[in-house]
């Protein structure tokens, strides 16, 4: 799944240490997410969405090997 966090957050003066704690979360996991070694959980991913004011989709992308992921 790729995404646009890295993106988002520096189009809103976030650092990812700011982000993690309005997400509240570690500042490892926001890294995580952002290399693209982490898929958040759903509750995550809509939390992210809230803090910059977008849609999911905006934020997250399936790819089209993700359809065959299990």
């Amino acid at each position: 799944m790729k995404n646009k966090l890295k993106e988002f957050r520096a189009m809103n003066g976030l650092t990812q240490e700011m982000l993690a704690s309005k997400a509240n979360v570690s500042r490892q996991t926001i890294i995580a997410i952002e290399k693209g070694k982490f898929n958040p959980s759903v509750k995550l991913a809509l939390k992210l969405a809230k803090i910059f004011d977008c849609r999911l989709e905006e934020l997250f992308v399936l790819e089209e090997g993700d359809w065959h992921d299990r």
